[in-house]
């Protein structure tokens, strides 16, 4: 008897087809299909090998025919079952590029019996038959999505496994922990037994704390990395906010001139700096304006710095510290930036501040040094040179902090004198929580949600 498996509106028992290349003007296009009928459905419309006796992993040359017609001379990759990306039979036509042909191959699957897959289906097939796990899959997106050499190492790191790992070893040790309570449980009688299982849990639970905080430490600074550093400018007017924009860029996105105020609305750029982006934002030059936009300008321009990731301040060294500037340099204090002295190819009237990077973003002059700056702030190197363990996404991080927080609770729950068995509830959440992470407990919703972020023919 043949079970019926549905997830969400999808029928897990279908066979699917999809495109896995860009639909456009190519040299090759790549048609996918999974399920148990796969090779049946391709070798029906194949003329070359009997596809249902050919071995596994093997590319065979043929053509596509319908009603004894040539569609497209093609070379078809057969899987099967259970070594392949979705554990599932799995066959690839490599056809020739083109809208017309690859559309034509799939509108004949499907009249052989195929469905079209939906967005993410074959990595969620992936999941569901326990080939990757939730992180996992999640790699699988970033991989595809990645923009830098950094975001392509951090979706590695995660499609590799390491993270699941650290998570399935965490996992591990807490059911370790919830052995020994119902021990205790079982064995009431004994009362060293009681001792023994607190003063494990107190220092395994230490253990586990501080490699989850270390964790989430680099899953915070990983990922504003990942998502590109929102980088705000900012000065006084006429201080070189649109120069340096513009010096950064390699282009003229910014208008400059002489004239103060002229940037009154936001301007944005992206950059790539040692492999990370950086998401720049020009903004209103601060000062006091009885101008109607200007002043608009002026405060989004102090409402970003709280938004802000990392602030660029420059300042004029071709005169003294302005009330403006003591302003801005309150401001910022506690924000992760770097102070930028500009306009170094005028005479330089002041030598009070130590701690600045000058610039003439006139000339392109210091450019470099703020790139440096920039990776060395942020810890670049460290993330680019080393295969660390963290997490990328707001999903993974939220869970993490909600795991440790649960630890926290059992701690507390200790440093009271709580009953065992309450201590066990709260180990429990944390090895639930941690389980949410990678996928061991989902729901349909989240899966649905998950996946259909994904392109089609993945």
């Amino acid at each position: 008897m043949c079970v019926k498996i549905k997830i969400g509106s999808e029928d897990m028992n279908d066979t699917i087809v999809g495109i896995s290349t860009a639909l456009g003007v190519g040299a090759i296009s790549i048609i996918r299909l999974s399920g148990e009928d796969s090779i049946k459905i391709v070798n029906q419309i194949f003329k070359g090998k009997d596809l249902t006796k050919v071995q596994t992993h093997t590319i065979n040359y043929g053509h596509i025919i319908e009603n004894k017609e040539i569609v497209d001379e093609v070379l078809v990759s057969v899987m099967l079952s259970p070594k392949t990306y979705t554990k599932e039979n799995i066959v690839e036509i490599n056809c020739h590029g083109g809208i017309a042909t690859t559309n034509k191959i799939v509108e004949i699957l499907i009249s052989k019996g195929c469905r079209p897959a939906s967005r993410g289906e074959f990595t969620k097939r992936a999941f569901l038959n326990g080939r990757i796990d939730l992180t996992e899959s999640e790699g699988v997106m970033d991989l595809i999505n990645s923009e830098t050499e950094l975001t392509r190492k951090m979706a590695i790191n995660e499609l590799s496994g390491n993270v699941s790992r650290l998570i399935t070893d965490t996992r591990e040790d807490i059911i370790s922990l919830i052995s020994n309570i119902e021990v205790n449980i079982d064995y009431p009688e004994y009362e060293d037994i009681e001792v023994v299982t607190i003063n494990k849990i107190r220092e395994k639970v230490r253990e586990i704390k501080e490699k989850l905080l270390k964790t989430l430490k680099l899953s915070e600074d990983g990922k504003i990395l990942k998502d590109g550093i929102k980088t705000v400018i900012l000065g006084k007017p006429n201080v070189g906010k649109s120069s340096l924009l513009n010096a950064l860029l390699e282009e003229e996105k910014a208008i400059v001139t002489d004239v103060k105020g002229t940037t009154r609305d936001i301007v944005e750029g992206s950059i790539l700096v040692g492999g990370v982006k950086l998401n720049l934002i020009d903004t209103a030059g601060v000062r006091k304006s009885d101008d109607i936009v200007e002043k608009i300008g002026i405060e989004k321009s102090l409402n970003l710095i709280d938004e802000a990731e990392l602030v660029l301040l420059i300042l004029d060294a071709s005169c003294p510290l302005s009330e403006e500037d003591k302003y801005l340099l309150e401001k910022t204090k506690d924000k992760k930036r770097i102070i930028i002295m500009n306009k170094i190819d005028l005479n330089l009237n002041n030598s009070y501040m130590d701690d600045v990077i000058k610039i003439s973003a006139k000339n392109n002059e210091g450019i470099e040094e703020i790139k440096d700056a920039i990776k060395e702030l942020f810890n670049v190197g460290t993330f680019m040179s080393k295969n660390l363990t963290f997490f990328t996404n707001v999903r993974q991080i939220s869970l993490l902090k909600s795991a440790i927080k649960s630890l926290e609770d059992v701690e507390q729950g200790i440093k009271e004198e709580r009953e065992i068995d309450m201590i066990e509830i709260d180990l429990k959440l944390v090895w639930e929580k941690l389980g949410d992470i990678i996928g061991a407990n989902y729901t349909e919703e989240l899966i649905d949600n998950l996946f259909s972020r994904f392109c089609l023919g993945k």
